[in-house]
Formats: structure tokens, sequence, C-alpha cells
């Protein structure tokens, strides 16, 4: 409604093609219009309608919003982070999928899961990026497997966040890790129960 405004075309109440003023109207030539779900969301007592309805369409539009909305892609989820959080938490582990790109919008973000480590081992996020030659660091191999398995990166994004610079040392540690889980069930259930702490643990943030 407020586009012909926006457009310099001319103002709300003067567009002839506009259904506005027939959420303003109470006369039933406008009962074709569905207004009665907008107004719902605006107040559940039917003689303040129209009166809430003006006093919406006067609101200032918040500019980050607009950007969002005008632009040519919208976000999975969208809203401050306290809720968006709460979505990732409710919904990534039953959404995740390969095929669904925006579905990796709901995954956690990589300090999550770096924190999430760090707290589980009682160690600081300098230790993750230790690496000696025949030495298995299991908080930092852990980290970098959940970052795959949580957030499908890619072993680029991966190996540039724990300053590896091949490609394939970042698959060696993944493909190890699943070995050392197969045989161990102590640390697949440690890592199950730390995949489950960090998806969790963004609806409670």
């Amino acid at each position: 409604h407020k586009n012909p405004t926006k457009a310099g075309i001319a103002g709300m109440n003067q567009y002839v093609w506009s259904s506005h003023k027939g959420y303003l109207s109470t006369s039933k030539k406008w009962d074709w219009i569905y207004k009665v779900y907008v107004f719902r969301h605006l107040s559940k007592n039917k003689k303040l309608w129209v009166k809430m309805y003006r006093r919406f369409m006067a609101f200032e539009e918040d500019e980050v919003l607009t950007r969002v909305l005008e632009g040519k892609k919208w976000p999975s989820v969208l809203g401050e982070k306290t809720f968006t959080d709460w979505i990732k938490g409710r919904y990534y582990h039953r959404k995740d999928n390969i095929e669904v790109p925006q579905s990796k919008e709901l995954a956690p973000e990589p300090e999550e899961i770096i924190s999430t480590v760090c707290d589980f081992y009682d160690i600081k996020p300098v230790e993750l990026y230790k690496s000696k030659r025949g030495e298995f660091n299991e908080p930092r191999n852990v980290a970098i497997f959940l970052m795959r398995r949580l957030r499908r990166d890619s072993l680029k994004a991966i190996g540039a966040q724990f300053d590896m610079e091949k490609y394939s040392s970042v698959s060696s540690v993944i493909e190890r890790l699943k070995r050392k889980m197969a045989k161990e069930r102590k640390l697949k259930r440690k890592v199950a129960g730390l995949i489950d702490i960090v998806v969790k643990g963004q609806g409670q943030t």
C-alpha cells in the first residue's frame, strides 16, 4: 500500500488502484478483500480494527527490514537474534537437508561450535588450533568434524578456520575421527552429546 508513495506516484489515499481505501472502509462493497486476517493480527477487538490499521500504516518503515524484503533473496528466518536462535535450536535437526541449500541458514554459527567444544573439554580456543604430527588432538578433531557435520562447510572453509593449508588434511582428520568413533563407543557418545548440546543450545541463547 505504501509503494505508490515510495515511487512518488501518489499518496496512499489518492492512488486509485490500491486496496488501501478498502481496508479503511466498512462498506460491504469491499468485503471481497480478505481483510480479517490482517486485522486480527493488529487487534482482537473488532471495533478497533480500522483504527489499529491506520496506526500501523502510519509507522515509519524499518530501513533494515525494508532492504531485506526488497532484496532478490529473502533469508530463511527473519527476526531478532533471540528469535532466530530459537528457530535454529527447534528446527535445524529436523530440517537439515543437503538438497535444500536454505536449510544451512539454520545451522549453528562456527563460534557456537568452537565455544561448545571448548566448554565440553574445558580448554581455551587456542588449544583447537594446535596441531602436531602424529598427535591426536581430540577437541580439535571433533570441532573440525562438527563444522563439516553440522554446517556442511567446505573443506576449504574449514581449513581456513583451523589454519590448514591442504584440503586433504581436513578430509583426513574427518575420516580418521569417523573411523575412531566406529571403534570407540565412548568417543561416539561424546560427539553425539556435543551435537545435541550445540543444536539445542541455539534455542536457549
